[in-house]
């Protein structure tokens, strides 16, 4: 099987790591892939230095990498656009976000869409997709050692007008506690307690994957797909987008037990749904559905 990958993503974010963990998942089964993305842009240069096959995104580029592919895999709206303009090869669409629908007249390419999350398969049906089309995959995260530390990590997100980084730091604030910011979560996790995730939609939220993997409970809005991640008093706690209501969030999982408590069942949680190795497994099942 071989797979051509479009990701039109210029910064490393959720998606974009999570094209990579998958096309080194499908390396190691055995199925070839291709990755198109932006010459100048991290997931490129990342790609290129794990010794991936990358090469640069473009609509001949991509309509003439597609004939020598049994299948086209894209990964974000606006490669879901280039490959149904470029390509007659069969298409599979990744669906991360969780907004509504707009330019349907591409939504009939796809042979299978991908929704991250329940939410966001919801979303597709409400838009006009057939139920038939979709199939929930969710996010695969590795499984990080566990986090030694108790600072209180938030993602930097301020130039991303769907994330809450203004109010996660007000809510920080009522609380007391510093909060810091983080702009690699992956490394800044080894030193949490505890992170804030505030977003006003969210498709799933792999940032909360990646802390509840170090074992690092969340404190989440209750939004979209992370509803599906969060059991709000079990692995984590879900709260309303405002300061008061994250603020008390906070200071519940400053009682060092119970964030203890919630952190294993929250690295539970990502060991028995939510691996690289069952995102991969999921992936490569749709696949085949589409090539039979």
């Amino acid at each position: 099987m071989r797979v051509l990958h479009l990701d039109s993503g210029r910064e490393m974010r959720g998606g974009q790591s999570q094209v990579l963990r998958l096309i080194e998942g499908l390396d190691a089964a055995g199925v070839e892939s291709t990755l198109l993305a932006h010459e100048g842009g991290a997931l490129f240069a990342i790609a290129r230095q794990r010794g991936l096959r990358v090469d640069r995104m473009g609509l001949a580029r991509a309509a003439w990498a597609a004939r020598r592919h049994d299948l086209v895999h894209a990964h974000d709206a606006h490669t879901h656009t280039l490959a149904a303009l470029a390509s007659g090869t069969p298409l599979v669409v990744s669906r991360r976000v969780a907004f509504p629908l707009r330019s349907r007249w591409k939504y009939a390419r796809p042979r299978r869409y991908l929704a991250v999350s329940e939410f966001v398969r919801g979303v597709l049906i409400a838009g006009g997709v057939p139920a038939e089309k979709i199939e929930v995959v969710y996010d695969g995260v590795p499984l990080l050692a566990p986090a030694v530390g108790d600072a209180v990590v938030a993602p930097a997100n301020a130039g991303d007008r769907m994330k809450g980084e203004a109010l996660a730091r007000e809510a920080a604030r009522l609380a007391g506690v510093e909060l810091e910011l983080s702009t690699n979560l992956e490394r800044d996790l080894r030193h949490a307690g505890l992170l804030v995730y505030v977003t006003y939609s969210e498709g799933l939220g792999s940032g909360v994957l990646l802390a509840m993997s170090a074992g690092v409970p969340a404190v989440a809005s209750d939004v979209g797909g992370l509803r599906e991640v969060v059991r709000h008093g079990e692995n984590g706690l879900l709260a309303e987008n405002t300061p008061h209501s994250l603020a008390a969030a906070i200071l519940a999982l400053r009682d060092r037990e119970l964030a203890r408590r919630m952190g294993a069942a929250a690295r539970q949680t990502v060991v028995e749904r939510f691996t690289v190795e069952r995102m991969v497994g999921r992936t490569m099942e749709v696949y085949r559905k589409v090539l039979d």
